[in-house]
């Protein structure tokens, strides 16, 4: 009698402890929604917005000015955003075509001045943004670099390699080079062990650190203003130029064209190691 009244309670506290885990995970994750959901929905009803003042909770008209005047070709931001995308995409190839044999690398060997080499690569991301941008615009127009589309992406390569080969260096951390052994030993060349097993292996870490290297170079400001000038002008320029001029209709529109490829890239990344996982499995 005893034992099963021991029992019951167990299995009570049991129970409860796990509700109060289930209502703190249904708690969060409402939270982090909130969160996330709640400045789009801001977004989206301040891009249709006409005349909304503070304090008012509510705009009293409604009009499609900001998504005509952001469509039209006067406001420049087509452009930007055709310019933004290439310069992104260029900057993810690259980015992953430098950090691959280099994570490679400081993952699987070891040689004097590793630490010291990591500390390198960090530099980028731990110096000032703005202190670093001066320092390389001033070796940029010696070069003759500065005001072309060269030289921004050449700008927007210094945080993004950093970042990419790191996240590629902890994806070769398990990597077993065995395999690429057997391979060897089976007949297959160089190219067709990369191809068919180390790309393979690394494919999840491969991704993530496309899709960080895009958003970081989507994402430049300071970089492209000082080494771009007023020859490349992309999205985030034109949409901080409509926010200093105070225009919040055309701002949010032009935010929440800012926003979708980021969303793509992450639902498409999301996608790919989510069918990589199942694959291995």
């Amino acid at each position: 009698m005893t034992t099963t009244t021991t029992n019951q309670r167990a299995q009570r506290t049991t129970t409860r402890r796990f509700d109060i885990a289930n209502t703190g995970t249904i708690f969060t994750l409402a939270a982090l929604a909130c969160i996330t959901v709640i400045p789009i929905v801001f977004l989206v009803v301040a891009s249709f917005a006409r005349h909304w003042y503070f304090p008012a909770l509510a705009p009293r008209e409604f009009s499609t000015r900001a998504w005509e005047y952001v469509a039209s070709s006067s406001s420049g931001a087509t452009t930007a955003l055709w310019m933004s995308l290439a310069i992104a995409f260029i900057v993810t190839i690259l980015s992953v075509l430098i950090a691959l044999p280099a994570a490679r690398a400081l993952a699987l060997c070891e040689f004097k001045g590793k630490r010291i080499l990591v500390f390198l690569l960090m530099l980028p991301v731990i110096a000032p943004p703005l202190a670093a941008t001066m320092g390389v615009h001033h070796l940029f127009l010696r070069l003759d670099l500065t005001d072309s589309l060269a030289g921004v992406v050449l700008v927007h390569l210094i945080p993004c390699v950093p970042y990419a080969t790191l996240m590629l260096a902890s994806s070769f951390a398990n990597f077993d080079t065995d395999i690429e052994a057997q391979a060897r030993t089976l007949g297959a060349n160089a190219f067709d062990v990369w191809r068919y097993v180390t790309l393979p292996a690394a494919a999840p870490g491969l991704a993530v650190a496309a899709a960080f290297a895009f958003l970081i170079s989507w994402s430049q400001y300071l970089t492209t203003l000082f080494i771009g000038g007023n020859q490349v002008v992309t999205l985030p320029l034109i949409l901080i130029g409509f926010q200093r001029a105070g225009d919040e209709a055309t701002t949010s529109a032009l935010s929440l064209v800012f926003l979708l490829p980021t969303l793509l890239v992450f639902i498409v990344v999301a996608r790919f190691i989510k069918r990589d996982a199942s694959k291995s499995i």
